[in-house]
Protein backbone atom coordinates (compact mmCIF):
# COMPACT_ATOMS: atom_id res chain seq x y z
CA UNK A 1 0.00 0.00 0.00
CA UNK A 2 1.51 3.32 -1.05
CA UNK A 3 1.34 6.63 0.75
CA UNK A 4 1.42 9.90 -1.16
CA UNK A 5 3.32 12.91 0.13
CA UNK A 6 2.97 16.36 -1.41
CA UNK A 7 6.62 17.40 -1.58
CA UNK A 8 6.89 19.44 -4.78
CA UNK A 9 4.73 22.59 -4.91
CA UNK A 10 4.12 24.26 -8.26
CA UNK A 11 6.98 26.77 -7.96
CA UNK A 12 9.54 23.98 -7.42
CA UNK A 13 8.22 22.05 -10.41
CA UNK A 14 8.33 25.11 -12.69
CA UNK A 15 11.84 25.96 -11.47
CA UNK A 16 13.02 22.36 -11.84
CA UNK A 17 11.82 21.81 -15.42
CA UNK A 18 12.98 25.26 -16.56
CA UNK A 19 16.38 24.53 -15.06
CA UNK A 20 16.55 21.08 -16.68
CA UNK A 21 15.55 22.35 -20.14
CA UNK A 22 17.92 25.31 -20.11
CA UNK A 23 20.79 23.21 -18.80
CA UNK A 24 20.23 20.69 -21.58
CA UNK A 25 20.40 23.52 -24.13
CA UNK A 26 23.61 24.76 -22.49
CA UNK A 27 25.18 21.29 -22.74
CA UNK A 28 24.25 20.80 -26.40
CA UNK A 29 25.28 24.29 -27.52
CA UNK A 30 28.42 24.22 -25.38
CA UNK A 31 29.53 20.91 -26.93
CA UNK A 32 28.70 22.27 -30.37
CA UNK A 33 30.85 25.37 -29.86
CA UNK A 34 33.71 23.36 -28.34
CA UNK A 35 33.97 20.34 -30.63
CA UNK A 36 32.08 20.85 -33.90
CA UNK A 37 34.09 21.13 -37.07
CA UNK A 38 33.60 24.37 -39.04
CA UNK A 39 32.64 22.22 -42.03
CA UNK A 40 30.22 19.98 -40.09
CA UNK A 41 28.90 21.90 -37.09
CA UNK A 42 26.42 20.23 -34.76
CA UNK A 43 24.70 23.63 -34.60
CA UNK A 44 25.74 26.62 -36.69
CA UNK A 45 28.27 28.48 -34.55
CA UNK A 46 26.48 31.84 -34.38
CA UNK A 47 23.19 30.11 -33.48
CA UNK A 48 24.93 27.98 -30.86
CA UNK A 49 26.42 31.11 -29.26
CA UNK A 50 23.06 32.90 -29.26
CA UNK A 51 21.14 29.93 -27.80
CA UNK A 52 23.90 29.36 -25.23
CA UNK A 53 23.83 32.98 -24.08
CA UNK A 54 20.03 33.17 -23.93
CA UNK A 55 19.81 29.91 -21.99
CA UNK A 56 22.56 31.12 -19.65
CA UNK A 57 20.65 34.31 -18.86
CA UNK A 58 17.40 32.40 -18.30
CA UNK A 59 19.07 29.84 -16.02
CA UNK A 60 20.70 32.70 -14.06
CA UNK A 61 17.33 34.38 -13.48
CA UNK A 62 15.84 30.98 -12.62
CA UNK A 63 18.63 30.38 -10.08
CA UNK A 64 18.05 33.77 -8.45
CA UNK A 65 14.35 32.93 -8.26
CA UNK A 66 15.15 29.65 -6.49
CA UNK A 67 17.50 31.27 -3.97
CA UNK A 68 15.00 34.00 -3.03
CA UNK A 69 11.89 31.80 -2.86
CA UNK A 70 13.72 28.94 -1.15
CA UNK A 71 15.02 31.35 1.48
CA UNK A 72 11.52 32.45 2.50
CA UNK A 73 9.61 29.19 2.05
CA UNK A 74 9.26 25.95 4.00
CA UNK A 75 11.48 24.25 1.41
CA UNK A 76 14.66 25.67 2.95
CA UNK A 77 14.37 23.25 5.89
CA UNK A 78 15.21 20.36 3.58
CA UNK A 79 18.65 21.86 2.91
CA UNK A 80 19.66 22.10 6.56
CA UNK A 81 21.82 19.37 8.04
CA UNK A 82 23.33 18.55 11.40
CA UNK A 83 27.11 18.35 11.30
CA UNK A 84 27.30 15.87 14.14
CA UNK A 85 27.26 12.37 12.68
CA UNK A 86 26.84 13.62 9.12
CA UNK A 87 29.81 11.62 7.76
CA UNK A 88 28.42 8.43 9.31
CA UNK A 89 25.01 9.08 7.77
CA UNK A 90 26.67 9.81 4.43
CA UNK A 91 28.57 6.51 4.54
CA UNK A 92 25.43 4.63 5.55
CA UNK A 93 23.61 5.98 2.49
CA UNK A 94 26.63 5.22 0.28
CA UNK A 95 26.65 1.60 1.45
CA UNK A 96 22.94 1.38 0.67
CA UNK A 97 23.47 2.65 -2.89
CA UNK A 98 26.44 0.34 -3.53
CA UNK A 99 25.34 -2.81 -1.67
CA UNK A 100 21.99 -2.61 0.12
CA UNK A 101 19.87 -1.60 -2.84
CA UNK A 102 20.95 -4.76 -4.70
CA UNK A 103 19.84 -6.87 -1.73
CA UNK A 104 16.42 -5.22 -1.65
CA UNK A 105 17.18 -3.72 1.76
CA UNK A 106 14.95 -0.82 2.92
CA UNK A 107 16.51 2.64 2.49
CA UNK A 108 18.21 3.89 5.67
CA UNK A 109 16.70 7.38 5.25
CA UNK A 110 13.27 7.00 3.64
CA UNK A 111 11.44 10.03 2.29
CA UNK A 112 9.01 11.64 4.71
CA UNK A 113 7.25 14.95 5.18
CA UNK A 114 10.16 16.08 7.35
CA UNK A 115 12.96 14.58 5.23
CA UNK A 116 12.85 14.93 1.46
CA UNK A 117 16.54 14.23 0.83
CA UNK A 118 18.82 11.48 2.09
CA UNK A 119 22.32 12.55 3.28
CA UNK A 120 24.01 12.00 -0.10
CA UNK A 121 21.30 13.92 -1.93
CA UNK A 122 21.44 16.75 0.56
CA UNK A 123 25.23 17.03 0.31
CA UNK A 124 25.26 16.91 -3.49
CA UNK A 125 22.39 19.40 -3.84
CA UNK A 126 24.10 21.82 -1.46
CA UNK A 127 27.34 21.57 -3.44
CA UNK A 128 25.55 22.03 -6.76
CA UNK A 129 23.18 24.83 -5.75
CA UNK A 130 25.52 26.89 -3.57
CA UNK A 131 28.93 26.27 -5.15
CA UNK A 132 28.57 24.77 -8.63
CA UNK A 133 25.75 26.93 -9.99
CA UNK A 134 27.16 30.24 -8.71
CA UNK A 135 30.54 29.34 -10.23
CA UNK A 136 28.96 28.47 -13.58
CA UNK A 137 26.82 31.61 -13.65
CA UNK A 138 29.57 34.01 -12.56
CA UNK A 139 32.09 32.69 -15.11
CA UNK A 140 29.38 32.56 -17.78
CA UNK A 141 28.41 36.19 -17.21
CA UNK A 142 32.09 37.15 -17.21
CA UNK A 143 32.55 35.50 -20.61
CA UNK A 144 29.42 37.27 -21.86
CA UNK A 145 30.95 40.57 -20.73
CA UNK A 146 34.72 39.90 -21.03
CA UNK A 147 35.63 43.53 -20.27
CA UNK A 148 35.03 42.77 -16.55
CA UNK A 149 37.61 39.95 -16.51
CA UNK A 150 41.03 40.72 -14.98
CA UNK A 151 43.47 40.63 -17.95
CA UNK A 152 46.20 38.68 -16.17
CA UNK A 153 46.17 36.39 -13.15
CA UNK A 154 49.61 35.25 -12.04
CA UNK A 155 50.97 35.77 -15.54
CA UNK A 156 48.15 33.79 -17.13
CA UNK A 157 45.34 35.11 -19.28
CA UNK A 158 42.33 35.93 -17.12
CA UNK A 159 40.04 35.21 -20.07
CA UNK A 160 41.50 31.73 -20.57
CA UNK A 161 41.32 30.94 -16.86
CA UNK A 162 37.69 32.07 -16.69
CA UNK A 163 36.87 29.97 -19.73
CA UNK A 164 38.66 26.95 -18.21
CA UNK A 165 36.77 27.25 -14.91
CA UNK A 166 33.50 27.64 -16.82
CA UNK A 167 34.14 24.50 -18.89
CA UNK A 168 35.24 22.39 -15.89
CA UNK A 169 32.25 23.53 -13.83
CA UNK A 170 29.88 22.89 -16.72
CA UNK A 171 31.32 19.40 -17.25
CA UNK A 172 31.04 18.59 -13.53
CA UNK A 173 27.41 19.72 -13.40
CA UNK A 174 26.68 17.77 -16.58
CA UNK A 175 27.97 14.60 -14.90
CA UNK A 176 25.83 15.42 -11.86
CA UNK A 177 22.79 15.80 -14.11
CA UNK A 178 23.34 12.35 -15.66
CA UNK A 179 23.80 10.75 -12.23
CA UNK A 180 20.72 12.61 -10.99
CA UNK A 181 18.61 11.24 -13.84
CA UNK A 182 19.85 7.71 -13.11
CA UNK A 183 19.03 7.93 -9.40
CA UNK A 184 15.59 9.29 -10.26
CA UNK A 185 14.84 5.84 -11.70
CA UNK A 186 15.33 4.35 -8.21
CA UNK A 187 11.83 4.77 -6.88
CA UNK A 188 8.71 2.73 -6.33
CA UNK A 189 8.77 2.35 -10.14
CA UNK A 190 11.37 3.56 -12.68
CA UNK A 191 9.13 6.52 -13.61
CA UNK A 192 7.53 7.37 -10.24
CA UNK A 193 10.07 10.07 -9.33
CA UNK A 194 9.72 11.71 -12.74
CA UNK A 195 5.94 11.62 -12.33
CA UNK A 196 6.30 13.30 -8.93
CA UNK A 197 7.94 16.31 -10.54
CA UNK A 198 4.89 16.74 -12.75
CA UNK A 199 2.17 16.13 -10.16
CA UNK A 200 3.90 17.26 -6.96
CA UNK A 201 3.03 13.99 -5.19
CA UNK A 202 5.67 11.49 -4.11
CA UNK A 203 4.68 7.81 -3.89
CA UNK A 204 6.04 6.32 -0.68
CA UNK A 205 6.00 2.53 -0.38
Amino acid sequence: MSEQLYLYPLWIRIWHWTNALMFLVLIITGLSMQYSSPDFPLIRFDLAVSFHNISGVIISINYLFFIVVNRFSFNRKYYRFKRKGFINRLMKQFLYYTVGIFKNEPPPFPVSKKRKFNPMQKFSYLMVMYIGMPGLIITGLALLYPEVIIPNVGGLSGLHLTDLVHIITGFTLSVFMMVHVYFCTIGSTPISNFKSMFTGWHDKH
